[in-house]
This record gives C-alpha cells, sequence and structure tokens, in this order.
C-alpha cells in the first residue's frame, strides 16, 4: 500500500451524479429473467468503464473513490428543517438500482463511501483537504456547483460529461467570485433547488458584486447600513439571520468523522471473475463482452434485457453527447434543407422551435426554424435576419445573407409539419402551432416537453425549458438576453447575426429533444401517461384556436366605463375625506395609515421598517368590520384597479387587424391544472361588485352573432361531497335543490320557507370558502362580521358535516406519507412543503386540502374542451373564452339552442367514463349581446 502524499493524485467521483445521469439518459429498461429495472445500473457501468479506460497516462489517478450520498437526513436538516424540503421524491424504478450501483463499483474495484448523517458532498470536501495536506493533488469528478468552494492550490473539478476542466477562473467564471467567496454568494443567492433561502431578490450576479465590494459576507452584514438601494439595505439587515443560516447550509463540512484513511483509496485493477460475474447477473451483454475482451475471456451467453421502451438495447447505454452549440449547421439552401427532411421523416419524429420578433404570437414575424433530429444534431434555418450596420444599433432594413426565402423554406417544412406519421416535438408547442398556423401550416401531431414536465412535476419546480435544462441536463442554455440585451437598448431576434442565431436557436431544439428522451418513457413510470394525453397534449390545438379566435370588446364602451369609474371614484374620494374629517392622498399608503390610526385611533395599526403604518387590504378588510371608512378605501381601489387593470388597459389590447382581444392561456401554470389568462387576464375580472360585473358589457358579439355562456353549477362542492361522502350533500344535489339554502337551513335550523337572503349568503360563503380553508379571519372579512361570529359559523359547519373534516385530515395525512395529493383523473399535484413548520405550515395544508377539489374540477373542464370541436363542428359556432368553471361561445344567431345542447351534452358528461360521480354535474346556459347579457 503506497501512503498518500506528494506526487498522489486522488479522484473522487459524485456518486450520485453519476447515477442520476444514467437514469436520464437512456429509456427505462428491464432485466430479461425477473423484470428488475436495471436502465441507472446499466449507464452507470458504461460511465465506470468508460472511466476505467480514460484513467491512463502521466495523469492518471493513484487513489480513487466513488462518493455516494447516504439517506436524506442530514445535520443540515437539523440546522433548518426545509432543507431540500422540495426535492422530488426518487423515482419507484430508481429505487431498487441504488444498491446495485454500489455493488457495481466494487466489482470494479474502486472504493465505495458513504457515510449516514452527511452528504457526499461533506465526505469530498474532507478527502480533498486530507489530500491537499499530505501535499497531493485531487481532481472532483463531477459538475455540482457546490463543490466548487473546493477548488485550488492543486484542486480542479471534471465535468465528464463535457469532458471540460474547472479551474480557478472556471469558479469565477461560473460565481463572479474565486472559490473561498462561493459560500458568501450562495448565502445571499440562495438555492431553489435545495431550498436554501438567502437573501430575496439577491441574485449570483448581485451577490457577487456585493461580496467584491465588501470583501466577505460577514463585512458586507456588517455594513449593510451603507448599502445605497433602500430595498437591497433593507433585506440585508432584516434577513442577516436567514442569510447567516444559508451560509451554515450552503458551507462544506472538512471534518466529516471518517473510518477510512486515504490509503484505503489506492487504485487497484479489478478482478475479472468479481467484475464479469456481476455483468454477467446483470445481463449487460454489450459491456460484458467488452470488459471479456479486453481481458481476453469468453463472454457468457445472456438473455436480452427487456427494453421498456421501443428502440432501447439492454446494455447499450448510448450517452447523449455533450451540447456543443458551436456543431450546429447553418441551413442556407433548400439542397441543405432536404436532408434534415428525410431525416426526420425516415425517423419519425424532429423537433421544432421558431424564433420571432416578440412574444406576441398575433403580432410578431416569424424570424428562423431551427430542427434537432438526435441529441446533438440540430441546424437553424434563417428566414428573416436583417443586415447589422456597425454604426447603427438597430441596423438596416436589408436582409442579411445566407437565408432561404421564406416561402421557398415554408413551402419545404409543410409536408412535414403535417405529415401525421412524424411527431413535432417542441417546449411550450402552443406558440409555435400559432406562428405556424398565420403562415398556413397546421402542425400536427406533436408532442410537449413543458407538458409532460407539468404533468410529472406539478408542484415542484417549473417548466420553462432553461429550468427544465439546468434540471435534468444539467446545461445552462444561452441566455437570449445575451442575443438581445435588455432596457432601451434591447433589440429584436430579427437584428441578431445569423452565427449567433444559430447557436442558440439550434440549441433550444437539441435541448428540448433531449428533454422528450428522458420524459417520453417517464410518463409512464410515473402513471401520468392518461394525464398527458387525454388532458394535456389535446389541449394545445383547442386553446391556439380559441386564442386565434379572440373575442370581440367595443373600445367605446371600455371608454364610457373609464369615465364612470373616474367620476365614482371623485365621490368615494368625497365620502373618504368627510369620514375623515380632512384631505388627503387617498392613494397613499403613507397618508391613509396617519389618519386611520393616528387621528382615528383604530386598533391594529403596525409600522414597518420605513415608519409607515401597513395598509393592506388585509388589513382593511379587518378594519371595514368595525368602521365605514376602510371600507370606502377598498371600494375606492376597487374601481382604480378596474379602471387601470380593465378598462384602460383591454383597450390598448384590442388587435389593429382583427379589431379582437386575444388572450393566451398558460397551461403549465397553476399546479391544480387550472388555466391561466395573460395579456390580458381576463380570468379575474371581478365579478362580486356591479363595477366588475359590468366590464364584461364591453364583450360584445358581432352583427348576426350571439355570445352564449355555459357555467358548470357549484361543481367543487358537487366534487368535495362525493370525495369527501357528505350524503346529506349528496342527496341535496341529486334532488335538485338550492345547496346554499339547504346548508343555511341544515346550520342555522332554519326551515326553507323561512330562509333570508342574508341567512343564504352565509351559507354560501362559507360552503365556498371551505373548500379552500377558509380560517375565522377571511369569513369575517369576506362577510364584513365579527371573528368570533364567522368562527362560530365554521365550527357549527364542522359540526354538521363532520365528513368534511374527515375529508382534510386524510388528505392532508396522505399529503405528509406520500408529498403528493391527486385529482380524481390521476393528476399528481406535489407537496413538498406539507410537513413545513411556522407560517408556511397552515397555507401547505390548505393547498393539499382544496388541491385535489379544485384540480378535479379544472381536469372535469379540460375534458370538455378537448370533447367541444367534435361536438360543435357542424354548428356555426366558435369557443372564445375559458374561465374558471365558464366556456364562452360565439355563435350565429338562430343556432344557439343546438349549440346550448350540443355544449351541455359534453360538458355534464365530461367526467365519464373515467370517473361515475355522485352527484350530477350542472351546467347554466346563457345568451345575449354581450357576455354580461350571457352570464
Amino acid at each position: 500500500m503506497t501512503q498518500f502524499g506528494k506526487g498522489c493524485h486522488l479522484h473522487l467521483i459524485d456518486g450520485s451524479a453519476f447515477i442520476f445521469r444514467a437514469y436520464h439518459a437512456l429509456p427505462p429498461l428491464t432485466r430479461k429473467s425477473d423484470g428488475l429495472p436495471i436502465g441507472a445500473v446499466s449507464g452507470f457501468c458504461n460511465m465506470l468503464q468508460k472511466y476505467v479506460e480514460d484513467s491512463s497516462g502521466p495523469d492518471a489517478p493513484t487513489h480513487v473513490a466513488v462518493i455516494f450520498d447516504k439517506g436524506s437526513h442530514t445535520f443540515r436538516n437539523d440546522l433548518y428543517d426545509l432543507y431540500k424540503a422540495n426535492r422530488e421524491a426518487m423515482p419507484e424504478d430508481l429505487r431498487p438500482q441504488i444498491p446495485l450501483t454500489r455493488t457495481a463499483t466494487l466489482a470494479f474495484n474502486i472504493a465505495c463511501k458513504e457515510l449516514e448523517g452527511y452528504e457526499a458532498d461533506d465526505i469530498i470536501a474532507t478527502l480533498t483537504c486530507q489530500a491537499r495536506e499530505a501535499g497531493g493533488r485531487v481532481t472532483i469528478i463531477s459538475s455540482d456547483k457546490d463543490l466548487m468552494q473546493l477548488v485550488g492550490d492543486g484542486v480542479e473539478m471534471l465535468d465528464a460529461m463535457k469532458n471540460k476542466r474547472i479551474d480557478r477562473d472556471g469558479v469565477f467564471e461560473k460565481f463572479g467570485v474565486f472559490p473561498e467567496r462561493v459560500v458568501d454568494v450562495q448565502a445571499l443567492a440562495g438555492d431553489s433547488v435545495d431550498n436554501v433561502p438567502g437573501a430575496p431578490g439577491i441574485g449570483i450576479k448581485t451577490a457577487a458584486l456585493l461580496i467584491n465590494d465588501f470583501g466577505s459576507l460577514e463585512e458586507l452584514l456588517d455594513r449593510a447600513g451603507e448599502i445605497k438601494q433602500p430595498k437591497r439595505r433593507q433585506t440585508l439587515i432584516e434577513k442577516r439571520e436567514q442569510i447567516e443560516l444559508s451560509k451554515r447550509l450552503v458551507q462544506l463540512d472538512c471534518e466529516t468523522p471518517l473510518d477510512f484513511s486515504l490509503d484505503d483509496l489506492e487504485v487497484r485493477d479489478p478482478d475479472p471473475e468479481v467484475l464479469l460475474g456481476f455483468l454477467t447477473e446483470m445481463e449487460f451483454r454489450t459491456l460484458t463482452k467488452r470488459v471479456a475482451d479486453k481481458f481476453g475471456k469468453d463472454a457468457p451467453v445472456l438473455p436480452e434485457a427487456a427494453p421498456a421502451a421501443a428502440g432501447a438495447e439492454a446494455g447499450a447505454a448510448p450517452e447523449m453527447p455533450a451540447i456543443d452549440p458551436a456543431g450546429y449547421a447553418w441551413v442556407k439552401t433548400a439542397e441543405e434543407l432536404a436532408p434534415w427532411i428525410a431525416e426526420a421523416q425516415q425517423r419519425g419524429w424532429v423537433a421544432v422551435d421558431t424564433e420571432t420578433t416578440g412574444l406576441n404570437e398575433m403580432a410578431c414575424d416569424l424570424v428562423g426554424i431551427s430542427l434537432c433530429i438526435t441529441p446533438g444534431k440540430a441546424c437553424y434555418i434563417p428566414l428573416a435576419h436583417r443586415a447589422v450596420a456597425t454604426d447603427d444599433l438597430f441596423g438596416s432594413d436589408e436582409l442579411a445573407e445566407g437565408q432561404m426565402p421564406m416561402q421557398d423554406a415554408l413551402d419545404l417544412l409543410k409536408p412535414l409539419l403535417e405529415d401525421p406519421a412524424v411527431m413535432k416535438i417542441g417546449q411550450n408547442m402552443k406558440y409555435d402551432a400559432k406562428i405556424f398556423a398565420r403562415y398556413g401550416i397546421g402542425i400536427t401531431p406533436i408532442d410537449d416537453t413543458m407538458l409532460m414536465s407539468y404533468a410529472m412535476h406539478g408542484g415542484l419546480h417549473g417548466h420553462g425549458m432553461d429550468t427544465l435544462s439546468e434540471r435534468y441536463l444539467s446545461h445552462t442554455p444561452i441566455p437570449i438576453k445575451s442575443l438581445l440585451g435588455s432596457g432601451k437598448n434591447q433589440i429584436t431576434f430579427d437584428r441578431v447575426p445569423v452565427e449567433d442565431a444559430v447557436k442558440y436557436a439550434a440549441e433550444d431544439a437539441d435541448i428540448t429533444l433531449r428533454l422528450w428522451t428522458i420524459f417520453k418513457p417517464q410518463l409512464h413510470q410515473v402513471h401520468v401517461t392518461r394525464v398527458y394525453e387525454g388532458l394535456e397534449r389535446p389541449l394545445v390545438p383547442v386553446l391556439a384556436e380559441m386564442e386565434m379566435t379572440g373575442v370581440q370588446v367595443d373600445r367605446d364602451t371600455l371608454s364610457r366605463m373609464s369615465n364612470a369609474f373616474s367620476q365614482k371614484m371623485a365621490q368615494l374620494e368625497a365620502e373618504i375625506h368627510d369620514l375623515a374629517g380632512e384631505s388627503f392622498n387617498v392613494g397613499s399608503p403613507k397618508q391613509l395609515g396617519e389618519i386611520l390610526f393616528d387621528k382615528m385611533g383604530l386598533e391594529g395599526g403596525k409600522k414597518g421598517k420605513t415608519g409607515a403604518y401597513a395598509t393592506g387590504a388585509d388589513v382593511l378588510e379587518d378594519l371595514a368590520t368595525e368602521h365605514e371608512l376602510p371600507a370606502r378605501v377598498l371600494d375606492w381601489r376597487q374601481l382604480s384597479k378596474l379602471k387601470s387593470t380593465y378598462t384602460d388597459a383591454l383597450q390598448e389590447h384590442i388587435n389593429k387587424e382583427t379589431g379582437r382581444v386575444h388572450t393566451s392561456y398558460v397551461i403549465a401554470g397553476a399546479n391544480t391544472g387550472r388555466l391561466a389568462s395573460t395579456d390580458p387576464n381576463l380570468q379575474n375580472i371581478p365579478v362580486r361588485s356591479e363595477e366588475g360585473r359590468r366590464i364584461r358589457e364591453a364583450f360584445v358579439a358581432p352583427e348576426g352573432k350571439t355570445i352564449v355562456s355555459l357555467d358548470y353549477s357549484q361543481i367543487e362542492l358537487r366534487i368535495l361531497a362525493h370525495m369527501a361522502g357528505i350524503d346529506a350533500l349528496k342527496e341535496a344535489f341529486r334532488e335538485g335543490q338550492d345547496i346554499h339554502a339547504m346548508t343555511a337551513s341544515e346550520m342555522f335550523n332554519v326551515p326553507m320557507e323561512e330562509m333570508t337572503p342574508e341567512i343564504r349568503r352565509q351559507a354560501k360563503a362559507i360552503n365556498f370558502g371551505v373548500i379552500y380553508g377558509i380560517s375565522g379571519f377571511g369569513l369575517a372579512r369576506n362577510l364584513r362580521i365579527p371573528r368570533g361570529e364567522a368562527q362560530a359559523f365554521i365550527d357549527r359547519y364542522f359540526e354538521r358535516f363532520p365528513g368534511i373534516k374527515t375529508y382534510m385530515d386524510e388528505t392532508v395525512a396522505f399529503a405528509k406519507e406520500h408529498k403528493r395529493v391527486e385529482t380524481l383523473f390521476g393528476r399528481i399535484i406535489h407537496t413538498p412543503e406539507i410537513s413545513a413548520s411556522g407560517p408556511r405550515a397552515g397555507f401547505a395544508k390548505r393547498a393539499a386540502i382544496n388541491a385535489p377539489i379544485q384540480g378535479t374540477a379544472a381536469d372535469i373542464i379540460r375534458r370538455a374542451m378537448v370533447r367541444m370541436p367534435g361536438a360543435i363542428a357542424e354548428i356555426p359556432a366558435k369557443m372564445l373564452l375559458q374561465v374558471h368553471d365558464e366556456l364562452i361561445f360565439e355563435v350565429d344567431q338562430g343556432a344557439e339552442d343546438d349549440l346550448i345542447a350540443a355544449a351541455r351534452s359534453v360538458m355534464e358528461g365530461a367526467a365519464e367514463p373515467v370517473v361515475k360521480l355522485d352527484v350530477p354535474l350542472v351546467v347554466d346556459a346563457g345568451r345575449g349581446k354581450s357576455w354580461a347579457e350571457a352570464h
């Protein structure tokens, strides 16, 4: 045994990184003999074999170890119970493969080390420090940014996937500081993946600037009062303890108590019999033969492993090539494009992405198209880039050289994009579908990596391409800002030099295809294939068509409303001034706080760091139960928001070409499956107030048309009755009773014939509030009654319907055990913070209780929307909008009844045959010249 010291070279392999890279790099595989999942083990062994083969020559290691994580609870969880709380659960088919990767490491005769209560990074840190002190060199084989704090003084990192070495300068390139200050930057920036809180609003770049200015985190926090930016200064002062905790979380422990020494890690040749025995047991045909050939032995005959995805071969473990933008193709002619089209048709799939002059699909222009056939093989077809003049920031209007005529390219691509035998793969394909539609191409069929991630990982993380690339490919894509700039100097994509655009655009297509190869087989593994295939993917063309159709909005009506709101706001200001006994700026939180708490002496005043009282909606809603002035201010604020957000802003959203407003729906936004509406947001138009309802008067039908609204009646209460098994509610729904009156009668012992509107209103507020886990405080605000009275209502409600409380308790228990909840249709909603403590605990529990109900309602209306185009195909009607539980249509006059009958049938039967509810779904219908008349 060689004693470790000067001249020795230690290699430390991040085992977990190898495992997850192997798991995601190829389709799932199973062992032929017994069906055991072996895909990750196969990839892991191939990576180890490649490492062994590459570790030769003068720079070969003298000592080596593969370091693993052991268990999930470490000393950091004792410091902060939410550390890594949002990490997704290990895939079920990976779990049995973890012990086999340890066995594989030992079969290669490489030291395999792990330690309970410590992360692999801490073991790596301790060994690195020991090796450095002994005078040796260290190469850490990992791309984990947390390990970069160890680089320097004979220590480097190697990203084996990219074959890229990281030294001190490489760390500076990543963090903007050298290794010794990496932990300071990380403490400020935090880490969303590991749930390290950091300093809110401060990212890596800002953190690096601050640390470079002040020298260290401690110096920065001690002198935070010198920071000129008020918000940043306040954050550093108020969040000091949180930042200091974050540093303890990201600081690696170089004193980990190890039960072995560096000498135990000396490189040893594998025993051929042991290694071949393991590979034979795993039934890795290709690798077994390769190893046998190396040792001059005959490979045993093995049964073929069973691939769990088409095209996979056991033992093959094809590694994706490194992402290299320099290798992408610039397609300039029809002759150069033809082979790409031919290969896509031969393979049966192609990743597609468009580049445009903006984000508004109805107004931007197509600039270029990128394609990817296999990982690493991608191209960009520039179509409308402008020549860039050196003396003109925005360039000239002449087309740059080296581009295909747009129509020629589209004519060649159209048959491919419309070919039903070729899958078109994209990230947020709704956007690209609308772009192609404007150029006369109907892209079909499609697969969408954003929606695949959403179906599998809803509630865990975002689903944008950059997030997915960093998380699942360990690759940071070229940032768009590096091409377009920002602020007043920002340019549009047609002004980007073509050579730069090729790298950026083709990389997008390459990343998308890589994500697809990872996600597609996983849909089945996590049992969300039905959700993706039935709810997500088929909704894309439906929404794209709705968005392109748009809805007609009357500008004159909006203008009149804006004027009326201005007058009403002036009247409210006068009332507020009378109640206050003096004039002041109602829109000034500072002046309002002084009136409420200093002059009027109302209770509950709390000053912030600036010395001003808090006067947010929650504060005013509490005060409104006791005094008229805050109630009037709330009314004034609502009008102000209606005016600025809707009656003024909607006028700017009217498309000049169509004369209609074209909203855009976000499919993968809300964790529960609810759609969101943006640019403009048409889902949050208030309907509780008369003024809010009036805004719908501006949404009108063109001449000869009618607006028709179909709205699910109390769908979430019906789902609650079914899921919680509340017999009284189920019976009431089956008999068609007024559910709010029935609830009021049950709770307050008031006969139905003696029911008053006020009692019914209170019961309605409780009915809907309970679904969202409303508190006594919240109900008091909604009803503007004392908190004690509101809490008594809620307590009485649970006493009368005990099954609801049982449902809530069981749902929370399920969420805590499985870190997820599910809808009746199998949608998975992850609940990573369900075991949190403090203020977030209550929110997490309420969200877990509500998610299966709201998510099931969202699934039902999605199912209805997917079926709707076929049901109304013969009716002269178009679906325009989806707003929560309501669908809005535009139909020819005279065909309203046909539309209502067809649409109602679809909506009321949307749950079947997958789910048979114990209560009927009921849809209310209305019609009129405007949305307000129809609903």
